[in-house]
């Protein structure tokens, strides 16, 4: 009982310690009893690079966010909008990516990135022309040096130039007559 009631007693000074308020001697000192330097804090990171690095992890909706705090920071840059753009597409948001990608190739027309994403978003709705000339435009700009954008170029031109419709039956038509004046299109599978 006496070993409780001695155990209790430190608890209680241990805590009552704990509950003092803050000492202004030690808060002007560090832990060696110098007086304390003011820290210096790093430049914040760039919220562009925070995005770029969250989009390569896949965490797009925080890239989202990242990019959307650099603009805020730095103004609605050709890098931001294509950035912006590149994870709208990410997220399925083609509609959007499509109006931040053009507005950044408004401010650059030669901006490689914002073009090759272009011509993806474009693809990806079936503008297989319009694709095709933003791709090549970005091959040019890159003078071929990226393998990606010369893949979704000839990709971009064998689309745009098939003649065919592989989802349509092929159908022979022919007219009857149905009376004095009127005609049925009839269709018979070849």
């Amino acid at each position: 009982m006496a070993r409780c009631a001695l155990l209790l007693l430190c608890v209680l000074i241990a805590l009552a310690g704990c509950m003092a308020g803050p000492d202004p001697a030690r808060d002007l000192h560090g832990p060696d009893g110098l007086p304390a330097r003011a820290a210096s804090v790093p430049e914040a990171v760039d919220g562009l690079e925070i995005g770029h690095r969250l989009t390569a992890a896949g965490e797009y909706e925080l890239a989202l966010r990242a990019y959307h705090r650099a603009a805020a920071q730095q103004g609605p840059t050709v890098d931001v909008l294509s950035a912006i753009g590149s994870v709208n597409l990410r997220l399925g948001r083609v509609q959007q990516a499509e109006q931040d990608l053009r507005r950044a190739l408004e401010q650059d027309e030669r901006f490689v990135p914002a073009l090759n994403n272009l011509g993806v978003v474009l693809a990806e709705q079936g503008k297989w022309a319009e694709a095709s000339l933003h791709f090549r435009n970005a091959f040019s700009f890159d003078a071929g040096r990226s393998q990606e954008i010369r893949e979704n170029l000839r990709l971009a031109v064998e689309k745009s130039e098939r003649t065919d419709y592989p989802d349509l039956e092929v159908h022979q038509l022919s007219l009857m007559r149905r009376g004095h004046g009127r005609y049925l299109l009839l269709a018979a599978p070849l």
